[in-house]
């Protein structure tokens, strides 16, 4: 019985994990841990029951007849013992995949914030970069129009003095 639920509920959180970090795979995802949760105790309430009765029914007794009861009683309960330690092995299995799903979904996750917080210096690297080379140009032409007008001055000063001296 547990197994049957387990394997739909397997099936309803592994397509939500693809789909991207949102509020319904977020709630999903503890509904699916409430299950499991659910599960383990279950099999282990059940393992713990099971082992109690069988060994309450192991002691030993003279009527022959009570003894092959016994002995039924011991192999039935021997047998949901392994159903439920099956069970939890089949659970360990699914909580194996279910974190490794999560664990590829987080690290896209990360991937995808590295890539947009570096998207993002990028932009500002290039804004920087072209402020800065607004600026540099800005200087340059200052630097221009000051060697032109001190070239224009220095020819206005030579043309103004007398050339007598030869």
């Amino acid at each position: 019985m547990n197994k049957g639920a387990g394997a739909g509920a397997g099936s309803s959180a592994g397509g939500g994990n693809g789909s991207g970090p949102t509020t319904a795979a977020a709630a999903a995802a503890a509904q699916k841990q409430k299950s499991l949760l659910q599960r383990v105790d279950t099999d282990i309430s059940s393992l713990v029951d099971n082992f109690t009765s069988l060994v309450n029914v192991a002691r030993v007794n003279d009527q022959p007849v009570r003894n092959s009861q016994e002995a039924f009683m011991m192999e039935a309960r021997a047998a949901k013992m392994v159903q439920a330690a099956d069970s939890l092995l089949n659970l360990v299995s699914e909580l194996k995949q279910t974190a490794i799903s999560s664990g590829f979904a987080s690290l896209n996750d990360h991937v995808e914030q590295r890539i947009s917080k570096f998207n993002q210096l990028e932009e500002d690297t290039n804004k920087l970069l072209a402020r800065i080379g607004e600026e540099a140009a800005a200087s340059l032409m200052k630097l221009e129009t000051h060697l032109n007008s001190s070239i224009d001055r220095r020819i206005v000063d030579e043309s103004a003095q007398p050339r007598a001296r030869s």
